[in-house]
C-alpha cells in the first residue's frame, strides 16, 4: 500500500513546500502555511503527466506548430439572459471555459445563477449542482421568485466524483456548483473547504470543462477582507472570476470582474435586488445621481470609467473639527491612504490647511471607485465642506492630481464629458489634455492644468 504524503501549501500563492516554515519565500507572507495529505500516484499513470493534477494531457496537442499557422475561429458565446451579465464577461458565455462568482454571505450568488440557470434551461441543458442547500430548498426560492422551473436538472452532491458520472451521463452545455468550498474527492484525505480539497476538485471539475465544451460555473466565498476564500492558486485555474458587492442592507449590487480571458477586466455590471430576484439597471447613472433638492456643502459629481462605460457617481466629503491628536481620516468607496496624500498636496499647492480637521468621504450608492480620475472631484469636494460652500448642482468634475499640484488627463475623457452632457450637466472642470476641440451643446468646458487653476474656476 502506497505510503501517503504531506506537503504544506501557502493559501496565498498556492506554493508547496516539504517541510513547515513560518513565511512563504514565493509571496512573502508569513504563518500561510497549512498541512494537505496529497493523494497517491494512480496505477498506470505515465510519469511527468498531470494525471489527477489539473493538467489536460487527454486535450492537449503536443504537435509544435508556427503561431502564424493557427486557425482563428469566433467562439460562439452563449448569452446569460442578463445584460449587465454579458457585459461582465465579454460578451457572454464562452463553451469551455470556467467562472467563478465570488462575494460575501447574502450578496445573491446562488440567487443570481439561479435565475440565470432556470432562464437557460428554456433552451439548453443546463445541470444545477447544490451542496449547501437541500433540492427542497432551491425550489422554494425558485417559485418565490417565480422562475421557469421546468427544465432545469437538480443535483444534490458534494463528491466530485459522482458529479463527474452524472455529468458525463447528462453531457449538459451549462455545469454550476455552488459551492467549491463544499465539494470533495475521495482521494484526498483532508476536510472539504481546505486547500487541497478546492485545489483537487477545482482542477477535476475545470479539466472536465475543458474536455467536454461546457460552461463552468463555480460559487466561491471570500473572506473577511474582500478576498477569495480559499488557496489563490484557483484564480490561476479558471478563465474568468467576477465578484458580487453590496451589503445585505443595500437593493443595488455591482458585479466587477476581475479576471477575464474572454473580455475586459475591471468591467461592471450593475443590478437590483427585487422581491422577484435580480433586475438589471440599464442606466446606472441615473441611480447613483438621486441627489436631494437641496444643495449641501461637500457634494460633487463626477465620472469614472468603469470597463467600456462611463458612469457618474456623487462624491460627499465631511469635515469637522477634530477633538484628537490624530485626525481621522474615513474614506468609504474610495483608497484611504491616497486621501491622505491629496489632502497634503491640498494643503501645499493650494494653501488649504486640514490637519486639524476629520475628513470623512463617501461614494453614495456603494460604488468603490478604484482609478485616479477621482482626484480632482475629491479635492473640490474637500474644499467645499471646509469652507461650507456648497457647488453648483450642474456642475461634474474628473482629473488626476499630481503631488507637484499638476492636473493629469485621464482615459477616455471625450466620452465622460458626452456622458455628463446627456444628464443635463453645463458646466465641466476637467484637465486640459482631456479638453474637446468643440464642447458638447450646452456645455461649457473649463480646462485646468493646475490645482490652483481648478480652486480658482470654482
Amino acid at each position: 500500500m502506497a505510503k501517503a504524503r504531506s506537503a504544506f501549501v501557502c493559501t496565498e500563492c498556492g506554493a508547496e513546500y516539504r517541510k513547515w516554515q513560518g513565511q512563504c519565500t514565493s509571496c512573502q507572507q508569513w504563518n500561510t502555511l497549512s498541512e494537505v495529505r496529497l493523494a497517491s500516484a494512480r496505477p498506470g499513470a505515465a510519469a511527468g503527466t498531470p494525471a489527477g493534477r489539473g493538467g489536460y494531457a487527454g486535450s492537449l496537442s503536443r504537435e509544435v506548430v508556427d503561431l502564424a499557422q493557427v486557425e482563428l475561429s469566433e467562439v460562439p458565446r452563449l448569452s446569460s439572459t442578463f445584460a449587465e451579465f454579458d457585459r461582465v464577461l465579454g460578451g457572454g458565455l464562452v463553451p469551455g471555459s470556467a467562472v467563478l462568482l465570488g462575494g460575501h454571505p447574502g450578496a445573491g450568488k446562488s440567487t443570481l445563477l439561479l435565475q440565470t440557470a432556470c432562464k437557460l434551461a428554456q433552451a439548453r441543458r443546463v445541470l444545477y449542482v447544490t451542496g449547501e442547500e437541500s433540492l427542497s430548498q432551491v425550489a422554494m426560492r425558485a417559485h418565490r421568485l417565480q422562475l421557469p422551473v421546468a427544465g432545469l436538472k437538480m443535483l444534490a452532491e458534494t463528491s466530485v466524483e459522482t458529479i463527474l458520472a452524472v455529468a458525463e451521463r447528462e453531457r449538459p452545455e451549462i455545469l454550476v456548483i455552488d459551492s467549491i468550498q463544499t465539494m470533495h474527492l475521495e482521494d484526498i484525505a483532508s476536510a472539504p473547504g481546505g486547500v487541497a480539497q478546492v485545489r483537487e476538485s477545482a482542477a477535476a471539475l475545470t479539466r472536465f470543462a475543458k474536455q467536454s465544451n461546457t460552461v463552468l460555473l463555480l460559487v466561491g466565498h471570500v473572506t473577511k477582507d474582500g478576498t477569495l476564500a480559499g488557496p489563490k492558486v484557483l484564480e490561476h485555474m479558471i478563465d474568468a472570476s467576477l465578484l458580487l458587492e453590496g451589503g445585505a442592507d443595500s437593493r443595488f449590487r455591482t458585479l466587477r470582474g476581475q479576471k477575464n480571458r474572454f473580455g475586459a477586466v475591471n468591467e461592471l455590471g450593475v443590478f437590483a435586488m427585487l422581491e422577484h430576484g435580480f433586475k438589471e439597471v440599464k442606466n446606472p447613472s441615473a441611480i447613483f445621481l438621486s441627489r436631494t433638492e437641496e444643495q449641501a456643502p461637500g457634494s460633487l459629481v463626477m465620472v469614472v470609467w468603469e470597463g467600456t462605460r462611463p458612469i457618474l457617481v456623487e462624491v460627499q466629503a465631511l469635515l469637522d473639527d477634530s477633538p484628537l491628536g490624530n485626525p481621522r481620516r474615513v474614506a468609504v468607496g474610495l483608497d484611504a491612504n491616497r486621501l491622505a496624500m491629496l489632502l497634503a498636496v491640498l494643503h501645499r499647492h493650494g494653501g488649504l490647511f486640514t490637519g486639524d480637521q476629520d475628513v470623512f468621504l463617501n461614494v453614495v450608492g456603494g460604488v468603490k471607485v478604484l482609478e485616479t480620475s477621482a482626484d480632482l472631484a475629491v479635492l473640490l469636494a474637500v474644499v467645499s465642506s471646509l469652507q461650507s460652500r456648497p457647488l453648483p448642482r450642474e456642475l461634474v468634475v474628473f482629473g488626476e492630481v499630481g503631488l507637484s499640484g499638476e492636473i493629469r488627463p485621464v482615459p477616455s475623457g471625450q466620452e465622460r464629458i458626452v456622458e455628463a452632457a446627456k444628464h443635463g450637466f453645463t458646466r465641466a472642470i476637467v484637465p486640459r489634455g482631456n479638453a474637446p476641440k468643440t464642447s458638447p451643446p450646452g456645455m461649457e468646458v473649463v480646462a485646468v492644468d493646475k490645482l490652483a487653476d481648478a480652486l480658482e474656476a470654482l
